[in-house]
Formats: structure tokens, sequence, C-alpha cells
């Protein structure tokens, strides 16, 4: 197949939606697929734009087999919601040029568009009406209704014209996946059809992360003691994730002096984070970046606990990402989320962790103060054997990408005419586009 993937986010981000659609991307092009790839500059989680790349306009680059096209786009300094939407809409502006080629190339198989940003999805919807191919609109994250629930946006006629956008590129699409069970339930809320809807959750290399004993964590490398209790955050420190309860949580255990809290991550809310544990004096939390891809196995295996903060308006509007590591490396995650969500609703059936009220720093301190105090071999056991049975990279990638054929072969059985010779469903597949 001939794909076309269109996101904001790609890499060499370490986190967040970009990990995923370039190991999404570089698995394909391993089974032998052209990819093509139109992408930003990297920035996340920094939203800094990554040293290699500063100064630099539209260009292409060759990455684990994929074609690059880079395009510049604006990048905050200080996040706000109107500077991240004029960043989004300088991004779609520069893109401009590269669908413009795209028009006059080969023509591709199936386009798919990731969102958010979600009006993203205009410009691949277009091509894919003028080409006449395939669009999969890939949601990681329900942005218009995030914005709505977390009071992101308060003007109303804005978002009615926001969902109104929304749901016409849906509606237009050829298919329309997204990450779990419970976005998957609000997207057919929105009048989608369930025929086409696919279910393609985040994923992990369960041969890379795993677990690992504390002795070869990072703790050294920290300062930390071996015997010493370490509560683990990793990953964005952003508004949607509610990281304020956290530093009231710390405050709590401050004179236990073998209970450490441990930030790795970057985001618009760090700053505002540290001028909190700044003014409280709290001397038990610790930030630091991001770790390389190869030492996150070591940094997973110093926590105890990990935490997965959500804010109770943000349930089953976002699946966080960090939780497939935590899971393939065997660790036991606290998770705040409400019941029924289907983040709570996995965590439960399979025993994978410990469930906590979201926005109580009461709840969240009486469960780690029980946790530390407990075995929990239990949940890590689960933790690592759900992500062999469901997480797997390669089980994920290839129901997608039997998803993505079969759409292919009705297309072509559709247009199908008694002068069209197909000798079989992998002919039809394979046949040559103009």
């Amino acid at each position: 197949m001939r794909i076309l993937v269109y996101g904001i986010n790609y890499a060499p981000e370490l986190t967040g939606i970009g990990k995923y659609t370039a190991e999404m991307c570089a698995w394909f092009a391993r089974q032998g697929h052209t990819v093509h790839v139109v992408t930003g500059m990297p920035y996340y989680p920094e939203w800094e734009v990554h040293k290699k790349y500063r100064g630099r306009l539209w260009h292409k680059e060759k990455m684990d087999g994929v074609t690059v096209y880079r395009c510049p786009l604006y990048i905050p300094g200080h996040i706000t919601p109107m500077k991240r939407i004029i960043h989004e809409f300088s991004f779609l502006a520069s893109i401009f040029p590269v669908w413009l080629k795209t028009l006059f190339q080969k023509k591709y198989d199936t386009v798919i568009c990731v969102s958010p940003p979600f009006h993203l999805g205009f410009f691949p919807l277009l091509y894919s009406k003028i080409r006449r191919v395939n669009l999969i609109t890939h949601i990681q994250d329900l942005q218009v209704d995030a914005a709505k629930n977390l009071v992101m946006i308060r003007n109303g006629h804005l978002l009615n014209m926001m969902f109104g956008a929304e749901k016409f590129i849906l509606k237009r699409s050829t298919a329309v996946s997204t990450i779990s069970t419970g976005m998957l339930k609000r997207i057919k809320a929105k009048n989608i059809s369930h025929s086409k809807t696919i279910l393609f959750p985040n994923w992990v290399d369960v041969n890379a992360i795993r677990p690992v004993l504390k002795e070869y964590s990072l703790r050294k490398e920290f300062g930390i003691d071996v015997e010493d209790k370490v509560i683990l955050y990793s990953g964005n420190l952003g508004e949607k994730q509610g990281l304020e309860i956290l530093i009231d949580t710390a405050k709590h255990f401050e004179n236990r002096k073998d209970v450490h809290f441990v930030i790795v991550g970057s985001g618009g809310n760090k700053e505002n984070l540290e001028k909190l544990v700044k003014n409280k004096g709290l001397k038990n939390i610790r930030f630091y970046p991001l770790v390389p891809n190869e030492q996150l196995p070591s940094l997973l295996a110093m926590a105890d606990l990990h935490l997965v903060l959500q804010k109770k308006s943000a349930s089953d509007l976002v699946m966080p990402s960090k939780l497939t590591g935590i899971l393939a490396s065997g660790g036991c995650p606290v998770v705040t989320t409400e019941k029924g969500t289907s983040l709570y609703e996995m965590i439960d059936k399979h025993s994978l962790g410990i469930l906590v009220k979201p926005e109580s720093a009461f709840d969240l301190q009486q469960s780690l103060e029980k946790a530390l105090a407990s075995d929990l071999s239990i949940y890590k056991k689960n933790a690592r054997q759900f992500a062999i049975n469901y997480l797997s990279k390669d089980s994920v990638m290839r129901k997608f990408e039997l998803e993505i054929y079969s759409r292919l072969l009705r297309k072509e059985i559709l247009s199908f005419t008694p002068s069209t010779k197909i000798a079989s469903p992998i002919n039809a597949l394979s046949m040559e586009k103009n």
C-alpha cells in the first residue's frame, strides 16, 4: 500500500501522540508499505522546537524507512487557549504547499489523519474526495469535548462551530478509529455509524519495555536508596492531568523521609507546578526531564507506585498513553478516574492497579499510604500479563492493517464492473493506482 499520514506530532518526540504516530508509520514501512508523513517540527512536550530543527523551514527527511515532510509552525512560549489555536492554525496553513504537491503525485491508497488538532482533517478529507481514496481519521484525544468540559474555551458560538466542523469531517471519513472503548462510545454518540468505527488502542513494545530489578533502575543516578519508596509521575505536565493534587499529596508525606515523589516530563503546566512546590517549601518532590527511550525501562523500574492522574472532566475524553509502558514494565499504577469509564473498567476488571476518585487529595493520600504498606505483587504480575495479551505492538498493528485492507477491498468491490478483471482479493488490493 501507499499510505499518507497527517499529524502535527511525530518523532523524535519521546512521548504523547507523536511517539505513537511515528511507531505506527515505522511498523507499516517494515511491512513493505510506502509511507509518507506530513508533520511539524518536533516540539512536544517541552513546547520548544528541538535544537536540531530550529531555524529550518519546509524540508524532507527519512526516518525508519518513512519519508517525512516537515513544515514550520508557531510554537508559543507561554500556552493559552488562544495561542494554542494560533499554533494549530499555523500548522494548517503551513502544510498547504505540501498538500498541493501530493495532488499531482502518484495516488495514495489510504490517508490517515491523526487528531488533534481536529481541523487538520480538512486537507486530508479534500484530498480523499479529489483523488477518491479512503480516509481514516484517528482520534487520540477528543479535543473539542475536552475544550468544553475543561472550560478551556468559554465562547459557546465558537464551541458550536468546532463541534460542527468536527462532525463534518467524521461523517465524511471512510472510517474513524480511536484508542479506547469509552472514546468509541462518545464518537458513536456523535451519530457516527458503528460500521465506520475502529478500536485502535495505543500499544507497547513488550520486548523493549519489560520488568527490571530496582537495583538496575535509575535510583542510583537520582540519588535514591533502593529501600526507599518512590512515587513516580512520568509524562506530560499539562492541564488535563490536574497535577496540583500531587503537590497537596506530597505535603501530606513531607515527614516521611523514605518517600520520594519524582516527576519526569515537561509541558505547559510545569512552571506553575515548580512554583507551587517552592512556595510550599517541599523537599520530597523532584523534577527531571524526559529520559531517552533506551532508559525508559530503568526509569519505570525505580517506582514502587506509578501515578496516572486525570481531572474528572477529562474522563473518557483521553486515554493516558503512559499507562501502556507502566503495565509492560510490571508496575503498579494508581489511577484517578471515574467509575463507569473505560479506564476504570479496564483496571478494575483485570486487577491492574489501584483506583482513586479523581480530584480528591484526601482519597489519593489514603490510597498511597495503604499501597505503600501493601504487597503489590499481584497487580504487577497482572499488569505485565495484560500488556503481553492485549497491548503488544505487532498484535494491535496487525489488526489495524487488516481493517485498512478490508476497507480497500470493500472500495474495490463497490467500484467493480464486469470488464474489470480481478483474480483475487489480493490482486484487488495491489491494483496500480493512477
